[in-house]
């Protein structure tokens, strides 16, 4: 049998690159053997399941034009603290927050102090207490904040908090409805933020998720990067309360993504930090200097903010959690989740293709 092409022998790249096309209808390259040919794509059923390939010259090669049912790609918007928000003044909303842990309590205390209308819950009582003392109020359920409220911030530390708090008993959907919104600026994977907006839009309400990349420090100085997606009018009238927690914020299209480039930025995040972990043990047991190494590490191309802000903590062995190991390991998991799930799609791809080849000689 005639070996397949290169690239075919590569169906993950292959299909990243069938998606990426797809949307952006892009030339992209295949081998002549294609020419004229259709085929179905198994990947996703919904909006890649009619792909059509129309040959055309480009630069004197042959190429296909990929486009889907959805072919648009989702504006991608990104912004500062000090491009101005075009929402509502913030003194005129009333905000909710649900969830006060090492990530959601400074955030709280930023809009308190920013002259905002804050109403907190957390499921430990004593969280809310330093809140209160600067002038925030009390609410006895997230459905009691969510009712009381015109937008409702939620932080919590797994999918399954974040879906409880939301649509549980005396979740916080039995206290929306239209002219309300609610933020999950929580951290979970795209199904249960997607599982989320479905039972929050039933409301007549609108929903953002809005994960954050960032940890505590940058929590408490409102320097965090809100990866947002879902209601966009929802998104404009929240930016300024976004930028008095956040140093920027991105509207990334629909729900779905936001945690995506969030599990892809913390996918990264870990790599880093696993890699300078195993390089500092390595140099104090050759003798280096720590302190020398992370200035060396600071001023070269691998030079990272991370490291020069974990570098000082770690040469002290102060390892105080500002993002718990549980979670990355969670996210990890998640990854891996998603991993596993693309190979499965792109060895079907994998496959039709070579039975069409087979097919075709």
């Amino acid at each position: 049998m005639r070996s397949l092409r290169p690239w075919v022998t590569y169906p993950f790249t292959a299909m990243s690159m069938a998606q990426m096309h797809a949307a952006s209808r892009t030339p992209i390259q295949f081998p002549k053997e294609f020419h004229g040919k259709k085929f179905i794509c198994s990947s996703c059923p919904k909006c890649f399941d009619k792909l059509r390939r129309t040959p055309r010259p480009v630069g004197g090669a042959s190429s296909f034009s990929i486009s889907s049912r959805n072919s648009s790609m989702p504006a991608y918007i990104s912004s500062n603290t000090n491009s101005g928000g075009a929402g509502k003044d913030k003194s005129s909303m009333s905000i909710g927050f649900l969830g006060l842990g090492i990530m959601g309590s400074p955030m709280a205390h930023n809009l308190v102090k920013a002259g905002c209308d804050v109403t907190v819950w957390n499921r430990t009582t004593s969280k809310c207490d330093s809140l209160l003392n600067i002038g925030a109020k009390y609410g006895s359920s997230p459905e009691s904040v969510a009712s009381a409220c015109d937008v409702t911030f939620s932080m919590l530390a797994d999918p399954g908090s974040a879906m409880e708090v939301a649509c549980g008993k005396q979740g916080a959907v039995h206290g929306l409805g239209p002219g309300k919104g609610y933020v999950d600026v929580s951290t979970v994977d795209g199904q249960s933020s997607k599982a989320i907006s479905i039972a929050i839009k039933a409301t007549g309400a609108q929903f953002l998720e809005a994960p954050v990349s960032g940890s505590k420090k940058p929590a408490e100085e409102g320097k965090l990067i809100f990866l947002t997606a879902g209601d966009k009018s929802l998104y404009h009238e929240v930016a300024p309360i976004l930028d008095i927690m956040g140093k920027s914020r991105f509207y990334l299209g629909d729900v779905g993504n936001g945690a995506a480039m969030k599990l892809v930025v913390n996918m990264i995040m870990g790599s880093m930090m696993a890699s300078f972990s195993e390089g500092m043990i390595l140099g104090q047991k050759m003798g280096l200097d720590p302190g020398v190494l992370v200035e060396v590490i600071s001023q070269g191309a691998i030079s990272a903010p991370m490291y020069s802000m974990k570098g000082p903590s770690m040469i002290k062995g102060s390892y105080a959690p500002a993002f718990p190991l549980k979670h990355q390991q969670k996210l990890n998991s998640r990854i891996c989740d998603l991993h596993w799930l693309w190979l499965k799609k792109c060895h079907s791809l994998f496959q039709l293709l070579q039975l069409r080849m087979n097919y075709t000689r």
